[in-house]
């Protein structure tokens, strides 16, 4: 179950929202896997957590050798884990008896992706075969894939129409983190073109040396 994104304004409504949340879902008994887009990400989030008493284990770069041990329990009750996206892909995450009655595996996403593709597979780890589980994106217009593409007059406009702890109007937010995703994309797939028809040029001028490698 698709949970509705929230978007604000900043990125310290964004952060203090998150810990609400996982207060909220880890007093219901959910387990929650929290997904980040870099290593500093999940360790801001850690210290947030900690401050704010909430019990968790954090997954990264880091820690690579215990991944699959962490990455395995993500599923038992009340466990907060806190993930690089990429961390302990092909792990599978069992939920633990009772788990599925109350909703099983929340996902929750920081930050939107330059690729859609990878926010769809962090998403899908909430619901392993058949199981019931749920996601979310809680992201901010100041995160690196809106404001890159935006910039600073764009988030000086949306700031108009926040209210402080509170999400962007529901439609403002997901336009824009939309829109801003597809040029990424766009972006991406021009960058990786241009790489190709370079690479054909390359072994197309060097064919003479021989069969090109």
């Amino acid at each position: 179950r698709h949970l509705g994104d929230a978007v604000y304004a900043t990125a310290y409504d964004k952060w203090k929202a998150i810990v609400d949340t996982l207060r909220q879902l880890k007093a219901e008994g959910r387990p929650v896997l929290v997904g980040t887009r870099s290593v500093l990400a999940s360790e801001h989030l850690s210290e947030m957590l900690s401050a704010a008493g909430l019990q968790h284990q954090v997954l990264n770069a880091r820690q690579d050798q215990e991944e699959a041990a962490v990455i395995a329990r993500a599923g038992e009750r009340g466990r907060i884990t806190v993930a690089t996206n990429m961390a302990g892909r092909g792990t599978d995450i069992r939920l633990a008896p009772g788990v599925a009655q109350m909703g099983g595996l929340h996902v929750l996403a920081t930050e939107r992706h330059d690729a859609r593709r990878v926010d769809r597979q962090l998403f899908g780890r909430s619901g392993r075969q058949g199981d019931p589980g749920s996601y979310q994106a809680i992201v901010s217009i100041e995160d690196e894939v809106v404001a890159s593409i935006f910039g600073e007059p764009v988030l000086r406009f949306c700031k108009r129409f926040s209210q402080a702890g509170k999400p962007l109007p529901y439609w403002l937010g997901v336009v824009l983190v939309g829109i801003a995703q597809r040029i990424a994309e766009r972006r991406h797939a021009r960058v990786r073109s241009d790489l190709l028809r370079i690479d054909d040029q390359v072994s197309d001028m060097l064919a003479f040396t021989g069969r090109a490698e």
